[in-house]
């Protein structure tokens, strides 16, 4: 079966939220034009067109983020699906969404529901934490509408994880976040880490190595008297590295240093080969106008798959280094520097357990 997954952005870069750290605001005001506004009939046909043509036997996921994907307003969206729905022959199709929760409510939940959205729900901790970092455009917190956009997607019955950006101001409380996650039952957690803007190293919320280790080692001792007691919260990072430790391929691109190319489609309908890079000189073409062989083949792919990662010198003697490879090359700025891996760190701590546990997955 052929597989091909697309991360669609409906709205471009708006958003009716102002997060402090926001990285895709910062992707966009790289470019010639930093928002393509609302993405238009021709040009998500032309998604759904290019994905089916590959044949029936193919395994499709339609996956929407922004800025804010909820800013192309629902009627968007049962376009989409309709459309879908029309020409879709024998293809297996999954959609998913990942969204901030300011806009849904029942409505738009039923919907999510009844398409079988998989639903990634932005929410930052603790309600002080999250109405600081992630204030609407008014400056005013937002806590209360995710929680309630939460509600809401529960009465539907739609399934939803938790995304979390983890900030270096976050990062200092793990006990705090793993109560916050389990007083909500939430069971399905993303930590992101949080990037510093494209022309730095760090900034005021970017996640420092040594506070990705702290954060980690406290996170994964609480996760792990859970585990132990019959308890399982998933978390992504988690679920990634300890199959690694029985050869289980990750699931998350760059965990093992090197990239798989995406198809990121803009709201004017170019392309890109990953979230973090949309910016002008990555393009490889429009979904429109251009062919997927072509866009798969170009010369931008190529150069883009060539960059090499950041030097660290602790990867010569490191024990992780068949599992790593430097990850991530745009992530793995919050996991080392050249003198210090906070990434080994925490390994080093987490690996005799988390080896145990691998163990019983073979």
């Amino acid at each position: 079966m052929k597989r091909i997954s697309f991360l669609i952005k409906p709205a471009s870069s708006t958003c009716n939220m102002r997060c402090r750290y926001c990285f895709y605001a910062d992707v966009a005001e790289h470019r010639e034009t930093p928002n393509h506004g609302i993405m238009d009939a021709a040009t998500y046909q032309a998604i759904v067109d290019r994905a089916f043509g590959l044949g029936d036997d193919t395994e499709v996921t339609f996956a929407f983020q922004g800025g804010e994907p909820t800013c192309a307003g629902l009627d968007f969206f049962r376009s989409f699906c309709a459309y879908v729905d029309e020409h879709r022959t024998r293809q297996t199709i999954h959609l998913a969404i990942q969204t901030n929760g300011y806009v849904i409510d029942d409505t738009w939940a039923a919907f999510l529901a009844q398409h079988n959205f998989l639903v990634g729900v932005s929410i930052d901790g603790y309600p002080e934490m999250h109405d600081w970092l992630r204030p609407d455009a008014r400056g005013e917190g937002t806590m209360a509408r995710v929680l309630d956009a939460i509600a809401a997607l529960r009465r539907a019955g739609a399934d939803f994880n938790i995304l979390t950006v983890l900030t270096d101001q976050l990062a200092h409380h793990p006990q705090k976040l793993y109560r916050f996650y389990r007083q909500h039952k939430f069971d399905f957690v993303q930590l992101i880490p949080c990037l510093p803007g494209l022309d730095k190293t760090s900034d005021e919320f970017s996640l420092e190595p040594e506070s990705f280790a702290s954060f980690y080692k406290t996170f994964f001792r609480l996760w792990l008297e859970d585990f132990k007691r019959g308890g399982h919260m998933s978390i992504t990072l988690f679920d990634n590295v300890i199959p690694l430790f029985v050869g289980i391929r990750p699931q998350q691109c760059g965990m093992l240093g090197s990239c798989a190319p995406q198809f990121v489609v803009e709201g004017n309908g170019d392309v890109y080969p990953c979230d973090f890079y949309v910016l002008d000189r990555y393009r490889l073409g429009n979904i429109r106008e251009d062919s997927l062989e072509s866009m798969a083949t170009c010369d931008a792919l190529r150069a883009f798959l060539a960059e090499p990662r950041r030097d660290c010198s602790q990867c010569a003697s490191c024990p992780f280094e068949r599992i790593c490879h430097k990850n991530c090359k745009r992530l793995n700025t919050c996991y080392y520097r050249e003198d210090y891996c906070g990434y080994r760190d925490f390994l080093e701590y987490a690996a005799p357990d988390m080896v145990a546990i691998a163990r019983t997955l073979q």
